[in-house]
This record gives C-alpha cells, structure tokens and sequence, in this order.
C-alpha cells in the first residue's frame, strides 16, 4: 500500500501574501510568478504598488498554474491560455447551476 501525503493550507479570504510568500507556499520561483502576473494569470490586489500584495486565494491560482507546467510542460503562454479556460468554465459551470437553481422543480 502506497502511502500518499496531501498538503493543507487554510485560506482566509481577507489575509494577504507578499510576492515571497506567494512564491513559498504555491511552490512556484518569483520568475515564474511574475510571468504569471505579466500574462494576467495571477493579479496583484493593486497593480502599481510596490511591494505587491496578493489575495490568499491566488495560492490556489499559482499552484494549479505549477501543476499545468510541470504535468503537461507548457511555456508561460500555454499555461495562462489554460489557465484562462479553466476560470472560464468554472464560471460557466456557476451559471448553469444559478439557472437550475431558478427552474421550479418537477414533481413526479
């Protein structure tokens, strides 16, 4: 039996990372979080302040865009274009499920 071990990190939604805490715990360089950023993958709470601040949930973000290059071995530009689909379809899948939500039920 093959023992497999799973990280968890707890989110908070109002707590704020540094580039360098974004970098530690999603695993991803500062190059390569800055590709990210340069492509619209990840975006800082404001664009010019210097030092960037990122929300909590960009973690998940970057470590999904460090799964989809080392998996799959994209470049920075295949990895945001995927990355780009993926924020699509979520969004999509939301919608769909709001207007199920709206349609009465059917009793049967």
């Amino acid at each position: 039996m093959k023992a497999i071990l799973t990280e968890v990190l707890w989110l908070d939604e109002h707590h704020t990372l540094s580039l360098p805490e974004l970098s530690e715990l999603s695993g991803l360089a500062p190059d390569d979080l800055n590709e990210l950023i340069d492509y619209g993958v990840i975006t800082p709470i404001e664009q010019h302040t210097e030092p960037m601040r990122f929300h909590a949930s960009c973690v998940v973000t970057a470590k999904t865009a460090g799964r989809l290059r080392t998996d799959f071995e994209l470049d920075a530009h295949a990895v945001a274009l995927a990355m780009t689909l993926i924020e699509r379809t979520h969004e999509l899948e939301n919608q769909l499920r709001e207007l199920g939500a709206r349609l009465p039920r059917r009793i049967i």
